[in-house]
Parts: structure tokens; C-alpha cells; sequence
């Protein structure tokens, strides 16, 4: 009697955690489904007004854009890795973490720093002109920054590391034999990268790529302060300018087909990464550099450093102290972003790290009960999408179901005599607060599961025995056991949140700013000091998890 109440007990415990899953991924995809409702049953008439003024340029833009920022990144990132893996040179081990710096740059934050470091009247045209002893910038001036090559360049430098961090872990687990068979057969150098290294090290490219790519298409600052039309600026100033939901849902759901094409591009490696060797792994010896190479190799290294972190950061840090000299005290507007920032950062992550561990643990506990794959599995997959969708497609494929639920309220509480005075939804905190937990919900997911990986069913099975129900289980062993990988996954999803700027452009409420909206704005009026401070707290929190992953990397990843 006693064990079919529990079985009871525990088929109830498991359709709770079902039903709240499926709850959770509905959510996610419900952008996807009201982008594509909206785009298809609203008016086509404009369609070949947008096909012709917007979507051809836009989406040649885009493409143009995502070819040359992962060209660029391909050759950096891989570039990089094997610099650090293959040579022994001074500053290497410094490099091996530094090359990590730019992640805690967003891309907006480098397009708004370099507007004025390249300014004919900045300081790298500045001191270029001083050293060739011209006086008038009319007679010396380089390229203009704002175009689509300027643009290539900024988010490549900034966007590098994606590559860099899968193709070095993957340097530093080949077999090193293969390569230094490849040296004593006498392959030159060259050889062993292009004929060796770089074939087994393809599928971890390609993933590092991909991902890249994936946070171009999600920019928006970065390529509205360069002056590149992309199709994410068309979907924003369609709807904000011309108050054309319709027309940015069908430019947003194009832009599907393009994450669409991403994502199968990057399983496809995953699905490649797999190799057989019967060598015992472990790093390849690094060759010491002497003489000339030495010296092109730091300066090789030091390069996207410089490019990609230390000279926006110094220009920030700069402006910063240039504005606090002007004034003691920071604007109370900019304090009020900073608060804003903080507060909802911390409300979106509590709620993210909830409905990630929901999906983990329903997934865990579908995974333990079946053999073979349900679709409750298949759903909990399916609620990592968000953060492959740019922030800007979820935030146009929120707005009406938002509207739903708001005007859902409101007819409930006309049953009562009663009427919705405000919003709950639209245009508020908490609508904000979905859109960046379907943004980022697969960190959560990501992390929980991996925690969960690691802790052994006999202890599970132990507090079974017990007596314990599946939720006591979770909540007085599981997740004492789960408080590193909820540390980071808090941490990662936090400062993710405090860099959107696309969602929280399009969702905020009336006068809520965050530090990036503000810096979006003041850069829009070309006061870059007052941007700077915001941009300078974004970076330094984002320096953070940059600084836990170089901890990590500087650990020798094979133990034996």
C-alpha cells in the first residue's frame, strides 16, 4: 500500500515537472510561431516596396557582413591558437588569457570607442599625422571607419575568440605524435598546419565560426554606429520608425532562414568531431622561437589583443576620467541605468536559473524513465533555441503575444466588475524579464545539465530508498551539489544580460534605461564622454567571466 502511494506520489511529481517544461518551451517558441503568423496573415501589399528598399540591401549587407566577419575571425582565432599551442616565445603564456579579453567587449561598446579613436581628429590619425610631420588633416586621412569593411574589421576582432577557444582546446588534445611525425618526415612548418593541424582541427572551426556569425547577425549598435544597413537594424527601425509590425515580422522571420542555415552548420561539425586514435593524448611540445620569428610572433599575438581590447578599453578608461575630471559626481540619469541594469539583471537571472533547472531536472528524470527518446525530450531541446535567435526577432515576435496576455487580463477582469488600469506585460519590467530569459535560457539549461551529469544515480537512488519524493531529492541533494555550475551559469547569464541592447531597445519601458541604452543613446548624440562611464561598467562586469575562462585555460587540460 505504502509503495503504490509513492508510485502515485511520484507519477504526480513527474507530470508537474512535465507539464511545467512543456509551460517553459511553449514560451520559447512562441515568438517563432507569432513572427510567423503575423508575417503571413498581415498585408503583402508594401512587401514589394520592403523587397526592393530594404530587404535587397539589408540582406545583401547581411550577408556580405557575415562572410567577411567569419573569414576574419576563421584566420585570427585559428591564427592565434596555433601561435600559442605550436611556438614557445616570450609573453606567450600571457597571451595564452589575454587573447580572451575581447569576449568582455561587446560589439556595440568597440564600434562606439572606435568612432573617436578613428576620427580624423582622434588620436591614431592624430599621432600617424604627427609622425609623418603633416599638420592638416585635409592632407592626410585614412578610410572611413563607417562602412561595411570597417565593420567586418571591428566585429572580427571583437568576435575572434569564439574560434580561438574551440580550435586551442583542440590543438592541445591532438595526439601530439601526428604532429611531430609530421616534423621528423621533415614537413616544414607550414606544411604541418595546412596538411595536419588544421584538417582535424576543421569541425572545432566551424562550431567556433558559427557561433561568431550568430552574434553578428545578433547586433544591432555596432553596425547602426557604422552606417551598415543590416537586415537586424531594418527589423528595428521598421518597427520603431514606421510602426510596421507586419514589415519587421516578415524582414525578422528572413532572418530565421539565415540562423537556421547557422545552426545546421555548427550540429554538422559537432556531429564530425570525432576522432579515433589509439596514441595517448596529450599537448603537443611548443618549438622555442629565437631571433626574428620570435619577434613576429609576439607581434603577431599581441595584435588582435590590442585591436580587440586594450586600445577601446584604454580610450574608455580615458573618457571616463576625462568626464569625472569635468565632474565629481555622475549624472543621476546614468546612476538610475546603473540601477536599472543591476536590479533587472538579478530579477531576469533568478527567473532564467528557475526555468533552467525545471527543464534539466524533467529532462533527467524522462531520460531515467525511458530508454529511448519522448517527446518531452525533444521539447527540453527545443528550449535552448532562444539564444540562437537574435534578441531583436524574439522581441518582435513577443510584442503581440504580450498584447495577448494583456488583453486576456483584462476581459478576466471585466468578469469581475473590474479593468486592467495598466499593463502587466507589454511594455513593462516583466515583459523585459521573458525576453531575456528565452534569450538565455540555454546557458541555464546548459549548465544544470552538465551539473547534473556529474552526480552519481547511487546517491540519487540512496535518498530514494529513503523515502524521498523526486522534488525532496532534487531539493536536498541535487542542488547542494549544483551550486558551482548555478554560480556560473548566474554569472555568464548576468553579464549577458547587462550587454542586450537589441531586446531591451524594443521592450523597455517608457524612460527605463539600462547602461546600454544609455550608451546607445549618447553615442546616437555623439557625446562620447558621458557614454563612455556605461560603456566602462559594462566592460569591467564583463571582464569577469573572462577572467574565470582564463583561469580555466591556463589549467592543463589533460591530467596525464
Amino acid at each position: 500500500m505504502l509503495g503504490s502511494l509513492r508510485a502515485h506520489r511520484d507519477i504526480q511529481g513527474s507530470t508537474a515537472w512535465t507539464a511545467s517544461t512543456l509551460l517553459i518551451v511553449l514560451a520559447v517558441f512562441a515568438p517563432v510561431v507569432s513572427l510567423a503568423i503575423h508575417a503571413f496573415t498581415g498585408s503583402f501589399a508594401h512587401w514589394a516596396h520592403l523587397a526592393d528598399s530594404v530587404i535587397w540591401k539589408a540582406g545583401s549587407n547581411t550577408i556580405l557582413l557575415l562572410s567577411g566577419v567569419g573569414i576574419l575571425v576563421a584566420f585570427l582565432g585559428t591564427g592565434a591558437a596555433w601561435l600559442v599551442s605550436a611556438y614557445d616565445f616570450p609573453t606567450r603564456k600571457i597571451l595564452n588569457w589575454a587573447l580572451l579579453l575581447p569576449l568582455a567587449v561587446p560589439t556595440y561598446i568597440i564600434a562606439f570607442a572606435y568612432l573617436d579613436l578613428w576620427h580624423p581628429l582622434g588620436p591614431i590619425q592624430t599621432l600617424m599625422r604627427d609622425l609623418l610631420g603633416i599638420a592638416s588633416p585635409r592632407d592626410f586621412r585614412l578610410p572611413d571607419i563607417r562602412s561595411l569593411p570597417g565593420a567586418i574589421i571591428l566585429l572580427g576582432f571583437v568576435l575572434y575568440p569564439y574560434v580561438y577557444l574551440s580550435t586551442r582546446l583542440m590543438f592541445l588534445t591532438q595526439a601530439a605524435g601526428m604532429i611531430e611525425a609530421a616534423r621528423i618526415l621533415g614537413e616544414k612548418p607550414f606544411g604541418v598546419l595546412t596538411r595536419v593541424a588544421l584538417p582535424l582541427a576543421r569541425p572545432a572551426i566551424a562550431v567556433g565560426i558559427s557561433l561568431a556569425l550568430l552574434e553578428t547577425l545578433n547586433d544591432i549598435g555596432a553596425s547602426e554606429f557604422l552606417g551598415v544597413q543590416t537586415m537586424t537594424v531594418a527589423v528595428y527601425t521598421t518597427w520603431v520608425t514606421r510602426s510596421d509590425l507586419a514589415g519587421a515580422a516578415q524582414i525578422a522571420l528572413s532572418m530565421l532562414v539565415i540562423v537556421v542555415f547557422l545552426i545546421q552548420l555548427e550540429r554538422h561539425a559537432r556531429q564530425r568531431q570525432r576522432y579515433s586514435t589509439v596514441q595517448r593524448m596529450r599537448p603537443m611540445t611548443p618549438q622555442r622561437l629565437k631571433g626574428w620569428p620570435m619577434v613576429v610572433a609576439i607581434v603577431l599575438g599581441w595584435i588582435p589583443v590590442t585591436v580587440g581590447f586594450l586600445l577601446p578599453a584604454g580610450f574608455l578608461a580615458h573618457e571616463a576620467t576625462v568626464r569625472l575630471g569635468h565632474s565629481a559626481t555622475i549624472s543621476p540619469q546614468l546612476i538610475s541605468a546603473a540601477w536599472n541594469t543591476l536590479s533587472i539583471a538579478v530579477v531576469a537571472t533568478i527567473v532564467t536559473l528557475c526555468c533552467g533547472l525545471v527543464v534539466a531536472w524533467s529532462t533527467r528524470r524522462v531520460r531515467e524513465s525511458a530508454a529511448t527518446s519522448t517527446p518531452t525530450q525533444w521539447f527540453a531541446k527545443g528550449a535552448s533555441i532562444g539564444y540562437a535567435i537574435p534578441g531583436t526577432v524574439i522581441a518582435i515576435g513577443l510584442l503581440v503575444p504580450l498584447m495577448w496576455v494583456d488583453n486576456a487580463i483584462d476581459v478576466f477582469l471585466g468578469l469581475f466588475g473590474m479593468q486592467l488600469t495598466q499593463l502587466v506585460f507589454m511594455g513593462t519590467s516583466i515583459g523585459l524579464v521573458i525576453a531575456y530569459t528565452i534569450r538565455f535560457l540555454a546557458i541555464s539549461v546548459g549548465s544544470f545539465e552538465a551539473g547534473l551529469s556529474r552526480v552519481p544515480p547511487s546517491i540519487e537512488q540512496a535518498s530514494r530508498l529513503l523515502g524521498h519524493s523526486p522534488s525532496a531529492t532534487l531539493r536536498r541533494v541535487h542542488l547542494p551539489l549544483l551550486r558551482p555550475a548555478m554560480a556560473t551559469a548566474a554569472l555568464l547569464i548576468f553579464v549577458d544580460i547587462m550587454k542586450e541592447l537589441p531586446a531591451t531597445l524594443l521592450l523597455r519601458p517608457m524612460n527605463f534605461d539600462t547602461l546600454a541604452t544609455w550608451l546607445y543613446a549618447e553615442a546616437s548624440r555623439g557625446t562620447y564622454e558621458e557614454g563612455a562611464v556605461a560603456a566602462l561598467m559594462i566592460v569591467l562586469v564583463g571582464l569577469i567571466p573572462v577572467i574565470l575562462l582564463a583561469r580555466t585555460q591556463s589549467k592543463p587540460l589533460l591530467a596525464r
